[in-house]
């Protein structure tokens, strides 16, 4: 076999080489080039009366564009206008593989993917243009144990979705493609409806439908000036003249950073080179009587598809190997640059392309004809940037897209519902362009692009943690003293503990599917916090001043709750104007009209890598908006960085504290749910008595440059006391046990605050007519259809984490939110979403987890009751039994 592949390779490199001399300009001649019926369809501006206002302006003509135009004129916003530098496609799109898959391995991306497939499915009926739109399926082959774990992961996490998607033997996927090798195949995960689908046919259909509906798209335009007006519009100016713009919506694609500099941003995207093969005709290919399957060999790193009669194969090379286009990144793409390809390198996928021929055989004899090597734009953590950006007045991004083709369908309906109804359909806050900030340098999105390429087909693990790039300058006072101690996440560019080490445990970084290194020294840190005292890192909090005459009308405006009282705290939450929770928040009233306000750092989400960045943008951008729309007379300043924040909690955490301070910290003097200004070892700061773990705790604020001496008085106070440090798989346990929610998990923009049990926290009956008041009353009128559900679950060496379906009577019927081990229960929690008929307490469903379903009952929630509730209930009990001493 050695002998063999070195033969072949030494003959498809001759291949190669012999293209490599050749000039640019062969590569460039096999591109689509404008045809006769688009250079006479009305579209040239020469033909077209010049738009000098819009709605909205599209920046940008590559598919993403033109579905954003398509979708927003399909829905009737009038005055939408495309520009294109140069041709429709030019970029990434027309050279792109085409891939379509039902398939991600995220939630709400599986809706993008469901959405584009029906999309593509009639786009030809409804337009008249053929969009070359192949559907033989796809199977991902999993050749390992530790590969057949993550399929059946992804399985239950896609049952509870309307994607269709199966678990399939050896046999099976040998029937589906004939000419595979499947000796190492233990497993495939099938996708019935994938496949594949011309980019170019694709971009032109939805531009003849996007035309058809009174949208208008001009190329050559390119835009080469953008200003911002007084009542928030944009000029736009281009070589034929400018268009004043109700908004604007960057499309641009590796031209995305240009488009962002014009207006002072620089956004992180960053092209890279990918590679595919394109063999000629295979007897073998050209013998079958259906055309086959997608493959996605996930060990070997490469998609395979048929290409007429012969076959197309991509790799993703290795982060080490991967080439970065950095120097566009740096200094700009080059002028004129648009249906080019890059010089092609075979050396640099070979180990790929060995892996495919023995996957697939007849490889080994199939002749290379092309080998395509083009730019394709990454962000960090490969996700797209898709909405409105914090800071800037209606300037919209869709920028960023690693798989632009089956994203577009889906991505322009999303973004247009969105302009058009003004809030997002569903969530995608992993989306969202505002989850990175200042501490997103060159090196790190380098660094984090080369990582995210080479990851493309890495096992997708739950708890998943990627280094590369870290640590940002994002790092709280205590990093130093702690990052030798535990293993930490990374959340919106700060490193945080998620658990620590002692003398014996096994240390670092060891994924898995079921419980790992970190189970048993979780545990030891529950019992810290419950038995004794700990110390959390919380400094990733994001952290606003909202301050001015108008601050209480704004706050009680976007908020459903009350406003707390000076001196004060309370938990509020913003509404979308449909009544879906946009934000949790802890509101703390300083001083008269002078507020904090805090949301959490998102720390157990683990799809969700700058989730915490995003909230806090998301909630700055939607409080900006309000107080602008509003003119209420506020300001409002991002002050996440300036503080830095330690959680102390336990039932010594009082004795702590007040061996530090001259404050009286008894139970009537500082209560729950009030924040003082107080003196901490002689360091000014800012302590609110609460606690996500639910025990008796408080979280201290103070100037980030005094976060190290807190955190050394604290722990050198606490010494008698077994004081000791806690992370957040710890948090997670103990806020379940609690019953407490998460913002991204049990209440998003999926959920309304009714269903997810927030009611205690809404106040429908307050004067103020909060954003999405209204839509709360209708739904009560009308009645839930599912209710959040608390779950004991009966497991053996895996725990829910969230996501996972939920079954009863051989049906599905609903899914979990987040899970954990409960180290009291000394059993499994999760919660859970469950139709209103199944979630009575004592209801018996199952949850499934790695395949196999666990029964799993409703119970009465919390499992433990929080410290104030038990601080509570023993007054009360003492005060009857003083009383009936007395009678």
């Amino acid at each position: 076999m050695k002998n063999v592949l070195n033969t072949v390779n030494l003959r498809v490199r001759k291949h190669v080489y012999a293209c490599l001399w050749r000039p640019l300009r062969r590569a460039i001649s096999s591109a689509p080039q404008t045809c006769a019926a688009e250079r006479d369809s009305g579209n040239s501006i020469l033909r077209n009366r010049w738009k000098d206002t819009a709605d909205t302006v599209i920046i940008g003509g590559g598919c993403i564009g033109v579905s954003l135009a398509y979708h927003l004129a399909k829905a009737g916003v009038k005055d939408v206008v495309l520009l294109e530098k140069s041709e429709l496609t030019a970029g990434s799109t027309w050279h792109a593989a085409g891939l379509t898959t039902y398939y991600h391995p995220g939630i709400n991306l599986k809706k993008i993917h469901y959405y584009s497939i029906k999309l593509y499915e009639k786009l030809e009926e409804e337009t008249g243009q053929a969009v070359g739109f192949h559907q033989p399926g796809s199977i991902r082959i999993a050749s390992t144990p530790v590969r057949v774990d993550e399929l059946k992961y992804q399985m239950t996490r896609t049952l509870w979705h309307p994607t269709p998607q199966f678990l399939i033997g050896p046999e099976k996927v040998q029937e589906l493609f004939p000419l595979l090798n499947v000796n190492k195949v233990l497993a495939g995960l099938h996708n019935p409806g994938d496949g594949h689908i011309d980019p170019y046919s694709l971009t032109m259909a939805l531009a003849a439908g996007a035309r058809m509906h009174g949208a208008q798209i001009y190329h050559p335009a390119p835009v080469t000036g953008l200003t911002a007006t007084s009542d928030g519009k944009w000029d736009v100016e281009t070589p034929h003249g400018r268009v004043r713009a109700t908004r604007l919506v960057n499309t641009a694609g590796f031209w995305a950073r240009e488009v962002g500099k014009l207006i002072g941003l620089e956004h992180p995207t960053i092209p890279v080179h990918h590679q595919y093969v394109v063999t000629a005709t295979v007897p073998q290919v050209k013998a079958l009587k259906a055309e086959l399957p997608v493959i996605r060999d996930l060990e070997g790193s490469y998609y395979l598809r048929q290409e007429r009669d012969g076959l197309l194969f991509g790799p993703y090379e290795k982060e080490a190997k991967m080439k970065l286009q950095d120097s566009w990144f740096r200094d700009g793409v080059p002028p004129g640059f648009g249906k080019e390809l890059f010089e092609s390198d075979l050396d640099r996928i070979m180990e790929h392309v060995e892996a495919a021929m023995e996957m697939v055989p007849v490889l080994k004899d199939a002749d290379i004809i092309n080998i395509v090597s083009g730019p394709i734009t990454y962000t960090p953590d490969l996700l797209p940037m898709v909405g409105p950006h914090q800071g800037v007045r209606n300037y919209w991004t869709a920028v960023g897209f690693g798989y632009g083709i089956i994203h577009a369908g889906g991505m322009g309906k999303f973004l247009s519902d969105w302009i058009v109804n003004g809030e997002p359909p569903f969530d995608l806050i992993e989306c969202d362009p505002n989850r990175y900030g200042k501490w997103t340098t060159e090196s790190y999105i380098c660094a984090k692009a080369r990582e995210s390429y080479g990851f493309n087909n890495v096992v997708g693990y739950p708890k998943e943690e990627r280094f590369a790039g870290r640590p940002t300058h994002r790092v709280s006072g205590v990093y130093d003293q702690l990052k030798s101690k535990a293993s930490m996440g990374f959340h919106a560019g700060w490193e945080q503990p998620h658990w620590f080490y002692k003398d014996g445990d096994e240390t670092g970084y060891r994924p898995s599917f079921q419980r790992t290194n970190w189970f048993e020294p979780v545990g030891r840190e529950y019992r810290q916090v419950m038995e004794k005292v700990g110390v959390i890192d919380l400094t990733p909090f994001g952290k606003f001043m909202v301050k001015g005459k108008d601050s209480v009308k704004l706050l009680d405006r976007l908020f459903a709750n009350v406003m707390p009282k000076v001196g004060m705290t309370n938990i509020s939450h913003m509404l979308t104007p449909t009544g879906k929770v946009y934000a949790e928040v802890t509101i703390t009233q300083l001083t008269e009209g002078e507020f904090l306000l805090i949301t959490g750092s998102g720390s157990e989400l683990h799809d969700l890598r700058s989730v915490s960045e995003s909230v806090q943008r998301n909630m700055q951008r939607w409080i900006e908006k309000e107080a602008e729309d509003g003119g209420y007379d506020v300001s409002i300043t991002n002050v996440t960085e300036d503080m830095g924040v330690l959680g102390i909690a336990g039932p010594k955490s009082r004795t702590v504290l007040q061996k530090l301070t001259d404050e009286d910290m008894s139970d009537s003097s500082f209560k729950f749910l009030h924040c003082k200004s107080i003196k901490v070892a002689g360091i000014p700061l800012r302590a609110i008595r609460i606690s996500y773990t639910g025990e008796l705790g408080w979280e201290l604020y103070q100037d980030s440059k005094h976060t190290a001496a807190v955190y050394q008085a604290l722990m050198q106070a606490g010494r008698d006391e077994g004081i000791d440090n806690f992370g957040t798989y710890a948090m997670t346990s103990l806020r379940l046990e609690k019953g407490f929610r998460a913002w991204g998990a049990e209440m998003n923009c999926d959920t309304n605050p009714l269903e997810a049990g927030l009611d205690y926290f809404i106040k429908l009956n307050k004067p103020a007519d909060f954003i999405g008041k209204k839509a709360l009353q209708e739904i009560m009128a009308v009645g839930l259809t599912r209710k959040l559900a608390y779950l004991t679950v009966q497991t053996d060496d895996v725990d829910p984490e969230g996501n996972e379906t939920i079954w009863h009577d051989g049906k599905v019927v609903g899914n979990t939110t987040s899970g954990a081990y409960s180290y009291n229960a000394g059993q499994s929690l999760a919660f859970g979403y469950l139709p209103v008929a199944l979630s009575a307490v004592g209801q018996k469903v199952q949850v499934e987890l790695l395949g196999k379903k666990y029964t799993a009952t409703v119970v009465q929630e919390p499992l433990v009751m929080t410290e104030p509730t038990r601080t509570r209930m023993k007054k009360k009990k003492k005060a009857t039994g003083t009383t009936k001493e007395g009678h």
